[in-house]
């Protein structure tokens, strides 16, 4: 037999063939790199952020890339103008002269009092209206710094300018409601009488009791319980939430017909046909128009409304609160309670009714009868 062959084998060998292979590690960034790269990725995510809760610049009557200038204007103090349009007989024939303020998406030309206005009670009683553009709107420069106070001197200068007297009436229409608060609270001096057409409500007024606005709050669409929240705890994002496409903004923004009552839907061709100058009323952004009203409307405000005085002490003018009670934009519960808080206020709540009332036949010429004469003829609705 073949002699068997012996090899030895050495420690290290025998060990090199039982040693795992190593695995292959993961690329190591150096740790400056790293933190390079997460820094530009949290300035990027800001800088995302920031352009999307910016707000564009307004594109401003006028200016080379804004829309012409075709209303007349009045230059206020502060340097920006105001638009306005005159309705009725001529001013210097009128018995009663009335300034209106228009709603939140509207301009002067959406004068609704004038538009509906019988050609019998304008004549027969002299009546002359200016509507204006709200400020941001139609063709009235934006006012970045609009406070209560600045509406209420807006009116007073335009009145000065247009040389309507010592005292006039105003009418507000929605969130042109809001201007007649401070037009009561500022220059109560000034005024022959004020009509508060669906004025909307803060719901952060003080002096609201807590159950109700809670229960007011409650009804409101979920998208618009959002929007207000957002508009009063967080007005910076305004924009972006109504501007955004991941959540519901803000209803009548988005032009809902969800916060539409049966009687709004009925008079959708009037108004239809009334609004024919929608584009022309945000213009110039809608940072600057409705956003910024829903900025005011819900914010902190300066006053209370509800513990105003009465301007008018000695009956030598009167106020008067148009309200419809199946209005889904403003409860008609916290209407009831400012009528009860403020017994000097004449309140009409319209049975039937929804937001845009004052489009329904007859309706504007109870309003300016009413206003003007104290005659109670509220038309069959």
């Amino acid at each position: 037999m073949a002699a068997g062959v012996s090899r030895k084998i050495s420690a290290a060998s025998a060990r090199s063939h039982t040693r795992r292979p190593k695995q292959s590690s993961p690329i190591q960034l150096p740790s400056g790199l790293f933190k390079k790269i997460l820094v530009a990725f949290v300035l990027g995510l800001l800088a995302w952020a920031y352009q999307a809760i910016k707000p564009p610049p307004p594109r401003i009557c006028g200016s080379a890339d804004g829309p012409p200038v075709t209303a007349p204007r009045v230059k206020l103090s502060d340097g920006r103008h105001l638009a306005y349009k005159e309705h009725g007989v001529p001013k210097d024939e009128a018995k009663h002269k009335i300034i209106f303020v228009h709603g939140l998406g509207n301009c002067r030309h959406d004068a609704v009092i004038s538009t509906q206005l019988s050609p019998d009670i304008v004549e027969g009683l002299g009546v002359y209206i200016v509507s204006i553009d709200r400020p941001g709107y139609g063709e009235s420069d934006p006012n970045p710094k609009q406070t209560l106070r600045s509406m209420a001197a807006d009116i007073e200068e335009l009145a000065d300018q247009l040389r309507l007297g010592s005292k006039f009436y105003v009418v507000g229409f929605s969130m042109g409601g809001q201007w007649l608060w401070t037009c009561l609270k500022y220059i109560p001096h000034r005024l022959a009488g004020a009509t508060l057409i669906a004025p909307p409500i803060n719901f952060w007024w003080p002096g609201f009791p807590a159950n109700l606005s809670e229960e007011a709050y409650s009804q409101q669409l979920p998208r618009d319980q959002w929007a207000y929240r957002v508009a009063h705890y967080t007005p910076w994002l305004t924009y972006w939430w109504n501007t955004q496409t991941w959540f519901p903004s803000c209803a009548i923004l988005a032009q809902s017909l969800d916060v539409l009552s049966r009687q709004d839907l009925e008079l959708g061709p009037r108004i239809i046909a009334e609004r024919a100058h929608e584009a022309q009323a945000i213009q110039q952004g809608e940072f600057e128009s409705v956003h910024r009203d829903l900025i005011v409307a819900l914010g902190a405000w300066e006053f209370n409304p509800l513990n105003l005085d009465n301007p008018f002490p000695n009956n030598e003018g009167s106020v008067h609160l148009w309200q419809g009670d199946e209005d889904r934009l403003v409860p008609v519960t916290m209407q009831r309670y400012i009528a009860q808080q403020l017994p000097w206020i004449k309140y009409h709540e319209l049975s039937g009714s929804g937001h845009m009332f004052p489009y329904a036949v007859g309706m504007a010429d109870a309003i300016v009868k009413e206003l003007l004469l104290g005659e109670n003829s509220k038309p069959q609705i």
